[in-house]
Formats: C-alpha cells, structure tokens, sequence
C-alpha cells in the first residue's frame, strides 16, 4: 500500500497583507509538519487575499486597488517565498500555494510547488480569468499545465473554475497524476442568489475529477473574515453584498467519496487524511481515462506548450 497523509489549509489571508498573510502561511506550514502531513494546499490567492472587490464595485473605482494589490502580489523571479520555503523544509511538508503573481506589470492567478526540501518545483498560471477576474489578472498558457513528482506522487493542480475547463482536467490526468490541488475562494457568504448554489457546485466539480481522473482530490477554500470585509471597505467604501463566513474544504478518493468530510465556515483548521494511492490503481482498473479507457485515435488532446509571456 502507498500511503500518504495530505491536507487542506482550511484558512484565510490577512487581506491585502502579502508579509502578514505570509507569515500565517508559514504557521500553518509548520502545524502541518508538526501533524505530520507530507502534502498541503492552500486556497486561491492565499497571498495576498482573494481581490473580491472585483465583483462588487465598478471597474472606473478601482484603479487605485488594483496598483495597491500589484504592489502586494508576489514576484517569483526574487526570494519573496523564502520563507515559505524554508517552512515547507523545516517541517518535511510540500506546498501547494495560491498567489497572486506578479511579472513587471503583469498579474497572474498563479500556484506554487514547494517539494518538502524547500525546493520551488514550478508553477501554474490559471488558463482563464473568470468573470469579472479578467480586469485584474491575466491569462496562463500551456507552458505551466504541469503534473510534479512531489511528496511521493504525482501531483496536479487548478484553480477555481479553471475546473470548468475539461480539457485541463485531462491534460494533467493523461500526466498520470495521483494527487489534484484545487485552490478556490469562497462566494457562500456573499447575499446573492449565486452563493446558495456555490458549495454545491463545489461539491459536484470536485468530486466529478476525483472520478473521472481516478485521483485523489484536495479541495482548499477560504472563509472570509471580518478583517477581510474591513480591509476591502476601508479602500473602497461600505458594500452590502460579501458577508462573513463561507468556505468549504474536503478531500475526495477516486470513487468520489469523502476520505475527508468537508469542512464549513470561519473555524481555521487543517482538513487531514491518510489517502492510499493504490485506490487509484483499483479505480483505473474499471476505466482508466488516461489508458483502456480512452479512444486516441477518436478522441485527442493538443497541448500548447508554448510560453508566451514572462
């Protein structure tokens, strides 16, 4: 049996903080060394914070938050992250991180791989911006549609309704990934129509990859705090659409079955399970989508694998 212990960072971002909420990071880091997990994912744009205003003011206001979160974003060519990498080697734990990033004055919707020596494995740029994200980050390219060796497996990732995109999906399932990081925020505690739905979309996505993909699924959200609704109302004005609370965090075997329950709402915590990898092996048995169960010569998948910016 290949055994391995895993774990959602069911937590939030010091909002618009990218020192503070790095140092929280590397906390949670060091709890899970401590918890013995070898893996851990952190939600979308854990640093520095998910820029939810995007949805709730309109675009003439917010040039002036938009360079305040640049200034806040992270940029991969320094050593910005090593503290975090260094937490990932001082607790034996790989890292998978939600940032924003920044490029000269480009920003991306970007994940980091830590291996649990503190080495940067590489990085994801999410495809596509959603909806109103558009305004603020720009759009990945198959270059960094990666699968890493990290922590014992093979380990993927998206972000959020980056999910949607099924092709994705399957470009880090034929990679013969083991393990999927999926970074989102959360829109439960919003007060629209949109947020009663939002877990249960979640839920469905999340559990639809573990199946098809035959893998085991870490989904990592945020729930929004008051310092959160704070920050973004002392830079923008008072808003009475994003609330306190939501999120939903779990971890799903390759049947679509919870290893881990999901964990809902403000309590910080870290979501644990002991997978066993080999319960991949006993899924792919009955339809492995990356092999027998796969028509190449009728169905097939181009990857661009160009970079096109830095």
């Amino acid at each position: 049996m290949r055994k391995s212990v895993v774990a959602a960072a069911h937590a939030s971002s010091i909002m618009l903080d990218k020192r503070a909420s790095l140092a929280k990071a590397c906390e949670i880091v060091r709890e899970a060394g401590r918890s013995g997990v070898e893996l851990l994912c952190f939600p979308e744009t854990y640093l520095p914070g998910f820029p939810y205003w995007i949805n709730l003011y309109t675009p003439a206001q917010q040039h002036g938050i938009y360079v305040g979160y640049a200034d806040q974003s992270v940029d991969l060519s320094g050593d910005e992250l090593k503290p975090l990498c260094a937490a990932a080697a001082e607790a034996g734990t790989a890292v998978v991180m939600g940032l924003s990033e920044r490029a000269g004055g480009t920003m991306y919707n970007t994940q980091v791989f830590i291996a649990r020596d503190g080495a940067m494995l590489g990085k994801h740029r999410k495809l596509q911006p959603t909806y109103a994200e558009r305004m603020i980050w720009s759009q990945g390219d198959g270059s960094t549609l990666d699968v890493h060796d990290m922590a014992g497996a093979r380990v993927g990732a998206l972000i959020c309704y980056e999910h949607m995109l099924n092709l994705a999906r399957q470009a880090l399932i034929e990679q013969d990934m083991e393990i999927h990081c999926a970074s989102w925020p959360t829109f439960a505690s919003s007060r629209n129509a949109r947020a009663s739905s939002y877990d249960q979309s979640v839920e469905v996505l999340m559990r639809a990859h573990a199946i098809t993909g035959q893998c085991h699924v870490i989904v990592a959200q945020n729930p929004v705090t008051q310092q959160n609704v704070d920050a973004i109302n002392t830079a923008m004005g008072p808003n009475d659409v994003l609330g306190v609370g939501g999120g939903w965090s779990a971890i799903i075997g390759p049947t679509g079955e919870f290893v881990a329950a999901p964990h809902i709402g403000l309590e910080e915590k870290l979501v644990i399970a002991e997978i066993d990898l080999e319960a991949n092996r006993r899924a792919k048995v009955l339809a492995d989508t990356a092999g027998h169960y796969s028509r190449p010569e009728v169905l097939s998948l181009t990857i661009d694998r160009r970079q096109f910016r830095r």
